[in-house]
């Protein structure tokens, strides 16, 4: 069985979108779930003295909300629900993914995104500048989508810089522990003020971005199935745009080469990736010290 899956949760629709990609992640690499909800820290202003009866009821809520999470789970992966305290939820999800050992963040778009697209909220963005766990970010929308589908492959936009070969590696682990193919893509844009000659440096880039590709291929393992794809368009956005997408499918990406070791930070390429994915994306620290897939706690 692999590292728990953490699905940070609450009673909105982001937090249901949360849950249901968490659900179909530990499905299809046999992981058990953890439902995390987080509140305030214990610690209060000694301004305003604890008011025991009102802690006690923001409790009980917490409890009936994961108890409705609990049944939109039902038996489809086994599961755990936690009430968690921190100064921040992503500092709690953070601090219980440590605790465990967890190999993956589940987290949902802020409210007012667009049906199928990403919208950071405070949350999501405050775990990829701090967590040391992938993290994977779910669209709005992702509650439609039927759990049954599972993941169907995983597409892991490779580079060249320092941190290729953690992704690469945890790409690989992803598609094995998923039994699903790989597809290795490179965005080959060209981002530059008009009326430069790009036509020599996007061939040069192409050139470049199939030798990566094909030794990144070269390194996978003969079980796993992999296809590499060269995306083109004189933006990320574009490119991304005119690649075809599985709706079960997921996106994955390093952290930028400014994030520290072991912590996650969105670069500039990624960030422009999620403006137009129309699937999950698991942002991968720059360096791992434990792979997503090894054996975890059980519930």
């Amino acid at each position: 069985m692999s590292a728990a899956v953490v699905v940070g949760y609450t009673a909105t629709d982001a937090g249901a979108d949360a849950l249901a990609l968490g659900i179909r992640l530990a499905r299809a690499i046999d992981a058990p779930l953890e439902i995390a909800l987080v509140l305030p820290g214990d610690a209060r202003s000694v301004i305003t003295p604890p008011d025991a009866s009102y802690t006690r009821h923001i409790r009980d809520q917490a409890e009936r909300w994961l108890e409705d999470a609990a049944r939109a789970v039902r038996d489809a992966v086994p599961h755990r629900t936690r009430v968690r305290h921190a100064d921040s939820f992503a500092e709690g999800l953070v601090a219980f993914a440590d605790e465990i050992g967890a190999g993956y963040i589940v987290v949902g778009a802020a409210n007012g995104g667009l049906r199928g697209r990403h919208r950071l909220g405070t949350v999501a963005s405050e775990l990829l500048h701090s967590s040391d766990v992938p993290v994977v970010l779910a669209p709005e929308g992702s509650r439609r989508i039927d759990p049954a589908l599972g993941i169907s492959r995983i597409t892991a936009a490779i580079g060249s810089r320092p941190g290729a070969d953690v992704l690469r590696e945890e790409s690989v682990q992803l598609a094995a522990a998923a039994s699903v193919p790989l597809r290795l893509l490179s965005l080959v844009t060209v981002d530059l003020p008009t009326g430069l000659e790009t036509g020599a440096i996007r061939i040069a880039g192409a050139a470049h971005s199939e030798e990566v590709l094909a030794q990144a291929r070269a390194e996978l393992p003969t079980d796993i199935a992999a296809e590499v794809t060269v995306a083109d368009g004189d933006s990320i956005e574009e490119a991304v745009r005119e690649l075809a997408w599985d709706p079960a499918e997921l996106a994955i990406v390093g952290s930028s080469r400014l994030a520290q070791p072991r912590r996650l930070f969105l670069g500039s390429t990624a960030a422009k990736m999620l403006h137009e994915l129309p699937v999950p994306l698991v942002v991968v620290p720059r360096s791992r010290a434990d792979a997503p897939v090894q054996e975890g706690p059980r519930p």
